[in-house]
């Protein structure tokens, strides 16, 4: 196939973070080209809990519904201690959330469901199998890229480039760039095996199992009738023979037996793994940008790889997309590297953490956690310690986007945090706040006067000619107002009424305010809309 001279992005790699971004993409309606080295989707499960996070930014591209109808939902875990019980955890959870906590599904199906997001837009988005990034020239207006496609030199002009290429990146390589921090040196065998099992979905841990004494040990049920299995080797056993087939399967069916499962199975993937505490400094270089593990590897204990990955992709897929449609300068892609690298440093600290619990890295930790679990017989004050700490969303509270926060008052929804869930009435239909997300900026406001909301509609009219225009919504009990009928909105945002909160297209907050005028949330949204104007009622109350 002969690749097009010149795309206004490319995205070197096409795991799920790569495709993600390009469906992301096209949703603004940004044409992109996906170059993946492999000839299909990965095999093996790898990445296989999504957060809700993540649910909420495949939701942005239709990809949720698959997601969801496929996926095993899960609330919570347990954890042993040899065959003691020591933690049941549930994370945060309602009944009428939109998504669960965390669904387990394979990583292929992830990139499956992005994939076919991606061809709800063929004009725009392609993704070329078997070809790889062999070098790179940047300049200040774009980068010239040298392509292997099946065989075949070619050379393509972007004027972005997005590096999506995974932990051994090519396009870091050709940079010069590296990867800094920890890598720790406890290992862990994964297995995937089919059997039937009807035990509940569940994270499951053991620590110290009599059915591999020593190690330490996890299981998670996956679709299609799948164990995904991890267990920690001894330090001193060859990596090249733990994944030997003839000494897994015994580890695994000894402890299969040990918990009571009978049923037939058969291994279906073995892999090996170490965890890594690792990133750039900056995600941007120019013209060439990095997301997903060509940026940051992290454990994949607290499940925040692939989620951290997607969560680089629904930072920087607004954000390209206006400079790209030239409503932003290319500064803006400034705040990805600063929120997404300071996002990194917070799952890598809680990385850290379950890694040293998970797979104790000298004497005194393992001394720590020994402490710990025999405790947790005993004592439930002790148990909170062994909790896995799941991931969830990262405030940007450095980041450069944040306006001054004039509501105060309103509660925790501050600039910076991720906008909090809530279930509306919308005429006879209920609709989650985060249903409005993913595409323009979203103005919320609680109760407005008359006067109030005749400026925000007026803001919003002059937003039209954008190719994604601001979007208001008014919470109160008036005609076309969404109805707040079971009081969250209230309780996350604060109920004054005139209180407004800008919120980005990503759905974290901007700022907020009560009672704003015009001219302050004119002054907001300038940036990021330069045609948008008042004229001279831009002082008056909005």
């Amino acid at each position: 196939m002969t690749l097009p001279s010149h795309v206004p992005v490319l995205i070197a790699g096409g795991g799920p973070v790569g495709l993600m971004l390009a469906a992301l993409l096209t949703e603004y309606g940004i044409a992109s080209l996906t170059l993946e080295a492999d000839d299909d989707y990965c095999s093996g499960s790898r990445a296989i809990c999504i957060s809700r996070r993540s649910q909420e930014i495949m939701g942005w591209v239709g990809a949720d519904r698959a997601l969801t109808a496929t996926g095993l939902a899960w609330t919570g875990g347990r954890s042993y201690y040899r065959d003691r019980e020591v933690l049941h955890f549930e994370m945060p959870h309602e009944p009428l959330q939109r998504y669960a906590p965390m669904i387990n599904i394979q990583q292929y199906a992830v990139e499956e469901y992005a994939h076919q997001a991606m061809q709800r837009h063929p004009e725009l988005a392609s993704l070329q199998w078997s070809a790889r990034v062999t070098g790179l020239r940047a300049d200040a207006g774009g980068v010239t890229v040298e392509v292997d496609s099946e065989g075949r030199r070619q050379t393509v002009r972007a004027d972005w480039l997005i590096a999506c290429d995974g932990g051994r990146s090519t396009v870091r390589e050709a940079m010069g760039l590296k990867l800094e921090g920890m890598q720790y040196e406890g290992r862990y065998v994964i297995v995937d095996i089919e059997q039937e099992s009807q035990r509940p979905v569940e994270r499951l841990a053991w620590f110290d199992p009599p059915s591999n004494p020593g190690s330490t040990l996890l299981m998670h049920r996956q679709p299609g009738n799948v164990w995904r299995v991890d267990y920690q080797i001894r330090d001193d056993e060859d990596p090249e023979e733990a994944v030997k087939p003839e000494n897994v399967l015994p580890r695994v069916q000894s402890h299969l037996d040990m918990i009571g499962e009978t049923a037939p199975w058969k291994p279906l993937w073995i892999s090996i793994y170490n965890a890594k505490c690792l990133t750039l400094d900056s995600y941007r270089h120019g013209r060439v940008l990095f997301a997903g593990d060509a940026g940051h590897l992290v454990p994949i204990f607290g499940v925040r790889g692939l989620n951290s990955g997607l969560d680089d992709a629904g930072n920087l897929a607004w954000k390209l997309a206006w400079v790209l449609k030239g409503q932003a300068p290319d500064s803006l892609l400034d705040s990805y590297s600063v929120e997404r690298v300071h996002a990194t440093r917070q799952n890598l600290a809680y990385g850290a953490k379950s890694t040293e619990f998970m797979a104790p890295p000298d004497y005194g930790f393992r001394l720590m956690r020994e402490a710990a679990l025999r405790l947790a017989l005993v004592d439930e004050a002790v148990r909170p310690l062994i909790n896995p700490r799941q991931s969830a969303p990262i405030s940007y509270d450095t980041s450069p986007l944040n306006l001054d926060d004039r509501a105060p008052q309103a509660g925790a929804a501050t600039p910076g945090q991720p906008a909090p869930e809530a279930l509306l009435q919308d005429g006879e239909t209920p609709r989650h706040l985060s249903e409005y997300f993913g595409a323009g900026f979203v103005a919320l406001a609680v109760s407005p006067g008359a006067a109030l909301a005749a400026g925000l509609d007026a803001l919003a009219a002059s937003t039209g000619n954008a190719p994604h225009p601001l979007r208001v919504l008014r919470i109160g009990t008036d005609a076309g107002s969404l109805r707040d009928t079971h009081g969250q909105l209230r309780q996350r945002y604060g109920g004054d009424a005139g209180t407004v909160y800008l919120i980005r297209p990503d759905g974290y907050v901007l700022g907020r305010w009560t009672a704003p005028t015009a001219g302050a949330l004119l002054a907001a949204l300038k940036p990021y809309y330069p045609a948008i104007d008042l004229g001279a009622n831009k002082e008056d109350q909005a």
